[in-house]
């Protein structure tokens, strides 16, 4: 199979129709095997009916229902899991995504050999009020990852197979995608730019609440793929660092005081400084830092994955 189209939807009832004709219609003009997958993230509304309607017509055509609403990363990696196509293009099902697109991501991936193609949407049409916190995060996630990429949370993407098949999104991980692909050693990145159709059926679902969860899960991500098989190389060398700070400003604390005492002049009863108190605080987080990265390295020692490494080829 050709293509694998993976689409989470929550109350999207009213644009179903339109999109997945939409997709047919490209996908026969281009003579590509193929298959949607509508992945339903527990719609309060008649989606999950009309995915049945439209199963019934189209044979290419899949759905899957969660029992509640778990979030696009959740859907994404059921998604994930389920499609069969050797290219596997996800987007968005409120028709802000043109189906017209697939072609060109589909040959970037086979035709260029790209791990990844993420949509660019250059030319937006959503509020102020999203777009101003979307540059800033893109912002931050270029410097933090290294991948420069303009839009990291557009939902049209296209992948190799085998590169969702090796990654796990969960918690509202979709937005570092390109991120964890990365981590997993798949390094042939690149970008589309791609055309924003207006909003046309339903509200948008975004949120003050997704931009403050999306800087804390670009943290988050961040140290797990930095640190997750060898945490003692972050809370170590913090810890380190803060354990001589304190200990070279005791030290001069109390060198000062034995001078003094030596000289016969006057000092400062060493309890009564505050200069001591912080040199204390520092060691004594130093030390917990530390033994906090030997706990994680022992936790990441017995877990069952510490040995999973993605293997290209092999003769």
């Amino acid at each position: 199979m050709d293509i694998s189209i993976i689409i989470p939807l929550y109350n999207e009832a009213d644009s179903l129709s339109e999109l997945c004709s939409w997709i047919n219609d490209v996908m026969k003009k281009n003579n590509y095997s193929y298959e949607i997958l509508l992945i339903d993230d527990g719609s309060k509304d008649s989606s999950w009916k009309k995915i049945e309607n439209l199963s019934k017509s189209n044979s290419q055509i899949k759905g899957i229902k969660f029992r509640r609403n778990y979030g696009k990363s959740a859907a994404l990696n059921v998604g994930f899991s389920k499609a069969n196509g050797s290219v596997v293009i996800t987007m968005d099902a409120d028709l802000q995504d043109s189906p017209e697109e697939i072609p060109e991501l589909y040959k970037k991936i086979k035709n260029e050999n790209f791990d990844l193609v993420s949509g660019w949407k250059e030319k937006r049409f959503d509020p102020i009020t999203k777009t101003i916190p979307t540059k800033l995060f893109n912002w931050a996630v270029r410097k933090t990852s290294g991948i420069k990429l303009n839009d990291f949370n557009c939902g049209l993407k296209a992948y190799k197979s085998s590169v969702v098949k090796s990654i796990e999104v969960h918690g509202e991980m979709h937005r570092y995608i390109p991120v964890l692909a990365k981590w997993a050693g798949f390094s042939k990145i690149t970008e589309q730019i791609v055309k924003h159709q207006p909003r046309k059926y339903g509200k948008t679902k975004f949120g003050v609440e997704r931009f403050i969860n999306g800087f804390l899960d670009l943290l988050t991500v961040t140290f797990v793929t930095r640190f997750a098989k060898k945490p003692m190389h972050f809370f170590g060398i913090l810890g380190l660092i803060m354990f001589f700070l304190g200990f070279i400003l005791f030290t001069f604390i109390s060198g000062n005081k034995l001078y003094c005492i030596m000289n016969d002049e006057p000092a400062t009863n060493i309890a009564e400084m505050s200069g001591f108190y912080i040199a204390l605080t520092a060691m004594i987080i130093g030390v917990q830092l530390f033994l906090a990265g030997f706990i994680a390295e022992m936790i990441s020692r017995n877990n069952y994955d510490r040995n999973n490494y993605q293997i290209e080829q092999e003769i």
